[in-house]
């Protein structure tokens, strides 16, 4: 009889342990990848490289340098190039193609994107023991190039890779937003840019700005056309108010807290300024840089990386020559509530590895993103625009230090604004912050940014900005981005539907088996009495 119950108690274990195991039906697993002792360099591999360029053929270039470099390196590796001209459109494709298991091997992507991507099954690589490894990890021993370490990445940005406690990718470019401002204009309606600039001001000055002559054109400018503070990424704009507000965005564990009384209070002042005709967007009104060049916008605020399509000497100016105003432009950090305690985003591309099934595959894909880290190829791709290197060795290198050394000296490679926008970043690695990244954080971070679009459309159209119509507004973007959804699938708290009929039944099964067991036991209790 004894063995007989151990054999009962024997399969009930083995039945919970099961039960447990597909309970977890709305649960995903991170890549599971095992690193080889060494790389196999006597097959041949063949990698795909998804990146984004801006359309910017001098950084089309550094790419094939960078892959013809790696390849004279690597000659049994070759890597594809495919190039984008928008994150969203790299998104949408790997979305794609991991449904179909046509990943890419290697993608410039946004940590933001990657905790989508790591929705599906065995998908991103997790780089924690890559980082480490002792022969292939950063700063490796059998590595072919001189390759960053670890403590060499600047500690901000790596922690911006960071997801559910690993690492999954690697920083490739980091930037922030500056403000860049028509300095002439400012002082021509009398006032002086302070040490910080603050929102005060911004708004201030922009009313000035806005004044008509009994004709309609502007006192300023002369035209008929001025825009005096025009915010290129709106998204950026509401989640760098709300931090320096300090108010709520989202938690670390995802849940959403945008729809609150500052979000409301931010979005009125906004309106107000929009009604005066002080404030646009770039989705509503153009590209920022096009107004400024054009002496129509005092302040246009953009991402440092966008740099060289600023001034009136910008390289890649898109208006017309004779379109463009002469005027002195100053680079500044974006406006503050609180001067003394700045707060600014830190954005940027970042590198991840797609899992395949050859592990040889998967680890001539991390030699070659790794690559991507060193100093000719960090160096090289910062000078083209106001990105800045995310390795300690490459900024503090002696080739980095003499190009932020030359600014002005020509408007091309050392083009004063963008080197300016390069080093308000280094000036401020310190003050900068990230979002919270889960999946659903993407879709957070487009619904910031459509409150202040809708509330823009709103006032130009002549519709009634209120408690209600913001109510509304609550609820249509909530709606708009599942943003209800989001919160509950990142918090653990999502309704992953009605269990399933077998494990209502091992459930059954397993409570009626105890019931016995114990039953038993009490039965040989008192017989032995």
């Amino acid at each position: 009889m004894n063995r007989i119950w151990k054999k009962i108690s024997l399969g009930l274990v083995t039945a919970a342990a099961l039960l447990t195991l597909s309970g977890c039906h709305g649960s995903r697993e991170s890549a599971s990848f095992s690193i080889p002792e060494e790389f196999d360099t006597s097959r041949n591999y063949e990698i795909t490289f998804w990146a984004k360029n801006d359309t910017n053929k001098t950084q089309t270039d550094i790419y094939k340098k960078a892959i013809e470099d790696f390849q004279e390196l690597y000659p049994n590796i070759t890597v594809n190039l495919r190039l984008y001209t928008d994150y969203g459109k790299i998104y949408n494709d790997v979305i794609t193609n991991i449904s179909t298991g046509t990943t890419p091997n290697v993608c410039i992507t946004y940590p933001d994107h990657i905790a989508t991507y790591l929705t599906g099954d065995n998908t991103v690589v997790p780089l924690d023991d890559l980082f480490t490894d002792e022969n292939y990890g950063l700063g490796g021993s059998e590595l072919l190039f001189d390759s960053p370490s670890l403590e060499e990445i600047i500690p901000q940005f790596l922690e911006e890779c960071s997801l559910n406690g690993h690492y999954y990718a690697l920083p490739y470019m980091r930037s922030t937003e500056a403000c860049y401002i028509n300095k002439t204009y400012v002082e021509a309606l009398g006032y002086t840019l302070p040490e910080t600039l603050t929102w005060d001001f911004i708004w201030e000055v922009s009313e000035a700005a806005a004044k008509q002559d009994a004709d309609g054109n502007y006192v300023l400018n002369g035209q008929n056309v001025m825009i005096p503070f025009i915010y290129k990424s709106t998204d950026n704009m509401m989640i760098q108010m709300l931090k320096q507000k300090d108010a709520g965005y989202s938690t670390e564990s995802g849940e959403i807290q945008l729809f609150n009384d500052t979000t409301k209070e931010l979005l009125y002042t906004i309106a107000d300024h929009v009604k005066t005709g002080a404030f646009s967007t770039f989705k509503i009104s153009g590209y920022p840089a096009n107004f400024l060049n054009a002496g129509q916008c005092v302040f246009a605020i953009d991402s440092t990386a966008g740099a060289t399509w600023m001034g009136s000497a910008a390289p890649l100016s898109d208006i017309s020559e004779d379109s463009i105003v002469d005027f002195e432009t100053a680079v500044m950090a974006i406006p503050q509530f609180d001067p003394e305690h700045p707060q600014m985003i830190s954005q940027g591309p970042s590198v991840c590895i797609f899992n395949k099934e050859d592990p040889q595959e998967v680890l001539a894909s991390w030699l070659f993103t790794q690559y991507l880290l060193t100093n000719d190829v960090q160096i090289a791709y910062a000078e083209t625009e106001g990105y800045v290197p995310v390795t300690s060795k490459a900024q503090d290198s002696a080739e980095y230090q003499d190009y932020l050394s030359r600014a002005g000296e020509d408007n091309d490679v050392h083009y004063d604004v963008k080197i300016q926008a390069s080093q308000l970043l280094l000036d401020n690695v310190e003050n900068t912050f990230t979002t919270p990244v889960f999946n659903g954080s993407t879709s957070l971070r487009d619904a910031a940014g459509q409150l202040i679009e809708d509330v823009t459309k709103s006032v130009r159209r002549k519709q009634e900005v209120n408690d209600e119509s913001m109510e509304e507004l609550f609820d249509e973007v909530t709606s708009l981005y599942h943003l209800n959804e989001s919160s509950a699938s990142s918090t653990g708290k999502q309704d992953l539907g009605p269990m399933p009929r077998t494990s209502i039944i091992l459930l059954t099964a397993l409570a009626a088996a105890w019931v016995l067991i114990i039953a038993y036991v009490l039965s040989q209790k008192l017989r032995k009495k």
